[in-house]
């Protein structure tokens, strides 16, 4: 059955592969939710199939569990009421070890059907998954769709893609023949076998659970290793419903499902701590806080540890052809998903003496302005501003504003509350976005959710500067900057690639710098503090195999 499943799925795994080779415009998961393509019922009935679990326990058995866990609260004001099985950590591990063993030895085209099967089936469940995005990560519905559906299935697509194209570079067997001049040669025939590290953890977020879950996800199980699936204690349901379907595959190929676990855990307990110091555990997959994510680089020593930390993001606006282009685009930057998102720009640098463009020379005060006004015409309407801003995750994001509003600098647009026409207690909050000094040091830290600074600086050079020196310090995800002068994007540039950050140049239409697309934009690069490894790469996938060979002489 697994066999079967590779050679169903071969034709889009080789698409993967060439779209991932020219990096153009390709996706096999369909990112409109219309009917045309789920069809003419998938909303209601994953609509119905959302509503159905909640209230009563997850329909998951998991061995060894040992109580349950739960408490998600919907950031649109009401709380999930779903339980997980709680495992002990000790006992996640050792039913990983034990599926293992026979995991292992299927080999890479198993590993690598079985991945693809449970990505179409997760497909067919977006509409379900969606609800469930939508009502833990504040999301709102067509982003819950899109990044949490067909845009994270993109994702573990192309993990599984350069997981084969990694493992297919190695030949199952070799003959090997050394002449010897006048005696005859030596002959050997050389068996190679692609072995998996062993158990692999993923750590879930609060914010994308899928999207930032499923590379590592894949990545690890179509090389071989048994997953461990750790979901934020607020975002337990998108990521359970994942493994759901992943051990109904594993029991299809006939394997043992433990090949996939779930490791639901109370906030606050020391779950994923247990977990990512076990001995077993030898990769480690991490989206979060830098805090978290340094203590696994530093404590976490006997594992491969891939994280995808804090950042501060920054646009720098040297010149612009047209203004009010250049504001509407930032301006839906800052408000998608509340700024909740780990590319979302935060620090953005105008020279103190204003900047040229198409209709002249415009003051600072005039494009803080003008970015505000943009801000305010987005988030006017709240039938519609809703959809764009989603709700706020969790109430620290909220305490956040607070915090960044008692810092008394000069308001450009001030956050304000919404009413959700759907969803009377949602937490809804616009942008908040502040002027300040670029010698202020409180722009040098993250301020995550839906705050922003527009920053005076001395001139383009002094932004760059800023700019750089920034990413290499405290890290980044994005970069953006608009200019009309080719000197100055060349700079910029240097100055991106110097700190290894990727960037965006004067976008002004429908691409926004806090969106990527799998099998052409590279999540993150791997070359700042913000992110140890990109999504997805080669190097992304390929050390977590090892090859072991078995020779003699022919």
């Amino acid at each position: 059955m697994s066999l079967e499943f590779f050679e169903r799925h071969q034709p889009v795994l080789e698409r993967a592969l060439a779209a991932a080779a020219d990096r153009g415009y390709w996706s096999p998961f369909a990112e409109s939710p219309s009917p045309r393509n789920y069809g003419e019922t998938a909303n209601e009935d994953g609509r119905a199939a959302f509503e159905a679990l909640r209230g009563k326990p997850f329909p998951l058995e998991l061995k060894g569990a040992d109580g349950a866990v739960g408490g998600e609260q919907s950031p649109y004001g009401f709380a999930l009421d779903i339980t997980y099985p709680r495992v002990p950590p000790a006992v996640l591990v050792q039913s990983a070890a034990q599926a293992f063993e026979s995991w292992r030895r299927a080999g890479p085209r198993t590993w690598v059907g079985v991945s693809l099967e449970i990505l179409a089936r997760v497909n067919r469940r977006s509409f379900e998954i969606a609800h469930a995005v939508q009502h833990t990560t504040g999301q709102g519905f067509m982003m819950a769709f899109q990044a949490g559906g067909p845009h994270a299935q993109d994702r573990g697509l192309e993990a599984v893609a350069y997981a084969w194209q990694e493992m297919a570079r190695i030949p199952d067997v070799a003959l090997w023949e050394k002449p010897q001049g006048k005696n005859d040669p030596i002959k050997m025939e050389k068996r190679f076998t692609v072995v998996p590290r062993g158990t692999a953890l993923v750590i879930g977020c609060s914010t994308f659970p899928t999207w930032n879950g499923y590379p590592g996800l894949f990545a690890s199980l179509a090389t071989g290793n048994v997953v461990i699936v750790k979901p934020h204690p607020g975002a337990i349901l998108p990521l359970a419903i994942t493994v759901q379907v992943a051990r109904e595959v594993l029991a299809e190929a006939g394997f043992d499902p433990n090949v996939v676990q779930l490791a639901a855990h109370a906030a606050g307990d020391d779950t994923a701590q247990q977990l990512a110091q076990d001995p077993s555990v030898k990769l480690i997959d991490f989206t979060g806080s830098s805090a978290n994510g340094n203590w696994l680089e530093q404590n976490a020593r006997q594992a491969q540890v891939y994280t995808e930390k804090a950042g501060v993001n920054q646009i720098i606006i040297d010149s612009a052809e047209d203004l009010k282009g250049v504001v509407r685009n930032l301006a839906f930057s800052l408000a998608l998903y509340s700024g909740q998102m780990c590319t979302a720009p935060q620090n953005i640098y105008v020279p103190r003496d204003g900047i040229n463009t198409a209709e002249g020379h415009v003051s600072f005060d005039d494009v803080a302005a003008a970015l505000g006004t943009a801000v305010g015409k987005l988030c006017a309407d709240p039938a519609k501003a809703v959809e764009l801003t989603g709700a706020i995750q969790n109430e620290g994001i909220v305490q956040r504003i607070e915090q960044a509003r008692a810092l008394g600098l000069p308001v450009v647009v001030d956050s304000q509350s919404l009413t959700h026409p759907q969803f009377e207690n949602a937490r809804v909050h616009t942008p908040l976005v502040l002027r300040t000094d670029a010698s202020n040091p409180d722009i040098s830290k993250e301020w995550f959710g839906p705050i922003a600074f527009v920053v005076a600086t001395d001139s383009t050079a002094h932004s760059i500067e800023l700019a750089r020196d920034s990413v290499i310090q405290h890290g980044a995800l994005s970069f953006g900057a608009y200019t009309t002068d080719d000197d100055v994007a060349a700079q910029i540039q240097d100055a991106a690639e110097v700190s290894g950050v990727a960037l965006s140049l004067n976008l002004t239409g429908g691409v926004f710098v806090n969106q990527t697309a799998a099998f052409s934009d590279f999540h993150g690069t791997g070359a700042n503090p913000a992110a140890n490894a990109a999504l997805s790469d080669s190097a992304f996938v390929s050390n977590r195999f090892r090859v072991v060979q078995t020779r003699r002489h022919v």
